[in-house]
C-alpha cells in the first residue's frame, strides 16, 4: 500500500492461542464494509473506464435501491477518486524523472520498462496516467534500469530482510531451550495521528482511530496502555480482530489536530523446527474447527481460475501440507518483487491484481500466498501491524499464519523470504518471526469497535490509523502518522 510518508516493505503457538480460538469457534469475521457493487461497474471502475462507471451509477440509484446497494455505489464513486490520487502523473513527467538518474534515456529502453508495466500506469476515460511511485519502483522492479543510472539508488529497507545475527541467536536459543518464543524484549510504544490545519471547520469534532495490539501468548504479552492523548478513550475489547483505541478532540483553525496512544508490550522472537518428516495431513475435527481460514473470503481471496493454474504448476504431485508450504512460499517470493503499492482500498481483488501487475508490496504477497495455501487445503490467516529495528528504521508491515499439523499455528513473512548465506535458517519466516514488530491485526477487512460511520482509509488494513468527522471521512492526505519506540526494563 501507498503512504504519505513511510511504505510498506505496510500467537504462534502450536496450539491456537486464546485470544483468536473464540474467531474460530464463530466462524466468521464481520461483513467487508462497503459490500460489493454490482460486477459490471466494479469491472469499468477497475480497467479504467470511469466515465461509462459513473453513468451506470447514476442509473442505478434512479431506482431508488436500498441502503447497502447505495453505500456500494457510492464508494465506486469513492474509488474512482482515489484511484486518480493514486495515478497523478503524464508520461512527459515519468520520462523527466527517470532522466534524472539516465539522462541518455532510449525510447526503446522506456518503452520496453513501460510494456513489463515495471513503470506502472493505467489508462482512465482513454487517458494514459502513471502510479505516483512509478519512477521509484522502477528501480526495485528493473537491474537493467538500474544498471543505467549515474549513481545506484538509496535504500532505507529493514536491516532483518537479509541473513542476520538475530535469526541466528533465535535458531540457537530455541534449540537449547526447547521453546518455540525466546528472546523476549519490553519496548514502550507511541503511536500518532495528526490531522492536518483546517482538514475539518473549527470547533467540529474529530474522531480518530489508531491501531493497538491484542494479547497473544508468546509473541506479544503483557500489555499495559499507558496514556492517551486526549486522555479520554475507548479502548476495543481484546475481541476485536482489528484492534483500536479511539479517541475524539475538537479541531482549532489554523492548527493541526494530534492524537497519540502510549502503550508497553513485550515481544518475543518465535522459531519452530518444522520436520518435514513429522508433518501431517489435517484430521476431519481440525477441517472443521480450521474452516474459516481453508474457503475463500471474497474479494480478496477468491479461488479463481488463474489462481488454480498457478497453483497446480507450482506444486504439481507433492502432497506433504510443509513442502507444498515452501513451493507457494518460494514461488510468491521470487516471481512477484516487492513494490510500493496502490491504496489496497482501491482494488477489488488484490491477489489477481498481483498476477497482472507481476509486482506487490507485503500485504499483497501475502494476500497471494495465503489463496494460494488454502486452495491446497493448506489453513492461512492475516497479521499485520508495525515493525521496527536496531537502527531508526520502522515501517508498516503484513505477514500472515499457516497451520502445519502437528505443529499448529506458526508465522509466515512471504516479503522477507528466503534468507541466503545460512542455510539453517533460510527458512526462518516460514516457521519463525523476529521481535521487532507489533502486531494489531489478526483478520483483514474487520469493523471496528466502536465502527466508523464514514468509509474507512483503509477498508483491509489498520496500520496508520483512522480520521473522520460529521462531514466525512479524513483521507491519507489529510493526515500524517508517526511510530516511535524504545527499550524499557522487562515488566
Amino acid at each position: 500500500m501507498s503512504t504519505p510518508l513511510h511504505v510498506r516493505s505496510r500467537m504462534w503457538m502450536p496450539l491456537l492461542s486464546l485470544a483468536i480460538a473464540g474467531c474460530l469457534a464463530a466462524g466468521a469475521v464481520a461483513a467487508f464494509d462497503p459490500p460489493p457493487a454490482p460486477p459490471a461497474i466494479v469491472a469499468m471502475v477497475d480497467r479504467g473506464d470511469f466515465k461509462a462507471a459513473n453513468a451506470a451509477i447514476d442509473e442505478a440509484l434512479k431506482q431508488n435501491p436500498d441502503a447497502a446497494t447505495q453505500r456500494a455505489l457510492d464508494y465506486e464513486r469513492e474509488r474512482m477518486r482515489r484511484i486518480r490520487l493514486d495515478f497523478p502523473h503524464d508520461e512527459a513527467k515519468i520520462r523527466a524523472d527517470v532522466k534524472k538518474q539516465i539522462p541518455d534515456l532510449r525510447d526503446d529502453e522506456f518503452a520496453k520498462w513501460d510494456a513489463a508495466n515495471q513503470l506502472e500506469h493505467m489508462t482512465i476515460d482513454g487517458e494514459k496516467r502513471y502510479f505516483q511511485r512509478a519512477v521509484g519502483n522502477l528501480w526495485r522492479l528493473s537491474p537493467e534500469a538500474v544498471a543505467r543510472r549515474t549513481e545506484p539508488p538509496k535504500r532505507n529497507d529493514n536491516p532483518l530482510e537479509k541473513l542476520h545475527p538475530h535469526h541466528q541467536l533465535a535458531r540457537k536459543t530455541a534449540l537449547e531451550t526447547g521453546k518455540s518464543s525466546v528472546l523476549p524484549q519490553r519496548v514502550r510504544i507511541t503511536q500518532s495521528l495528526t490531522v492536518n490545519a483546517d482538514a475539518v471547520p473549527a470547533g467540529e469534532a474529530i474522531d480518530a482511530w489508531i491501531p493497538f495490539p491484542r494479547h497473544i501468548p508468546g509473541h506479544q504479552d503483557d500489555i499495559e496502555l499507558v496514556s492517551t492523548t486526549p486522555a479520554k478513550n475507548t479502548l476495543a475489547p481484546e475481541s476485536a480482530l482489528m484492534r483500536t483505541v479511539h479517541l475524539q478532540d475538537k479541531a482549532e483553525g489554523g492548527k493541526p489536530t494530534r492524537f497519540d496512544v502510549t502503550y508497553e508490550v513485550t515481544l518475543s522472537t518465535q522459531y519452530h523446527a518444522i520436520d518435514p518428516a513429522k508433518v501431517v495431513p489435517l484430521t476431519d475435527a481440525q477441517r472443521t474447527e480450521l474452516a474459516p481460514f481453508l474457503g475463500e473470503e471474497a474479494p480478496h481471496i477468491v479461488f479463481t481460475d488463474a489462481m488454480k493454474q498457478l497453483s497446480r504448476q507450482t506444486v504439481g504431485d507433492e502432497k506433504n501440507p510443509y513442502a507444498i508450504a515452501r513451493k507457494l512460499f518460494a514461488l510468491v517470493d521470487a516471481n512477484y518483487p516487492w513494490a510500493g503499492a496502490r491504496e489496497y482500498s482501491t482494488l477489488s481483488n488484490i491477489p489477481d491484481y498481483v498476477l497482472h501487475a507481476r509486482h506487490a508490496d507485503c500485504g499483497q504477497q501475502t494476500l497471494l500466498l495465503m489463496t494460494l495455501l488454502r486452495l491446497n487445503g493448506i489453513p492461512a490467516r492475516w497479521q499485520s501491524g508495525m515493525m521496527f529495528s536496531d537502527t531508526d528504521y520502522w515501517n508498516l508491515h503484513d505477514w500472515g499464519q499457516v497451520y502445519i499439523a502437528p505443529y499448529g499455528w506458526v508465522p509466515m513473512d512471504v516479503t522477507f523470504g528466503r534468507l541466503a548465506g545460512d542455510p539453517d535458517v533460510e527458512w526462518f519466516y516460514l516457521g519463525g518471526l523476529d521481535r521487532y514488530r507489533v502486531a494489531f491485526n489478526d483478520a483483514w477487512g474487520t469493523q471496528f469497535e466502536p465502527a466508523k460511520t464514514h468509509f474507512r482509509s483503509d477498508n483491509v488494513d489498520s496500520q496508520r490509523g483512522e480520521a473522520e468527522w460529521r462531514g466525512g471521512n479524513l483521507y491519507f492526505d489529510q493526515f500524517d502518522y508517526d511510530f516511535e519506540w524504545n527499550v524499557v526494563p522487562a515488566k
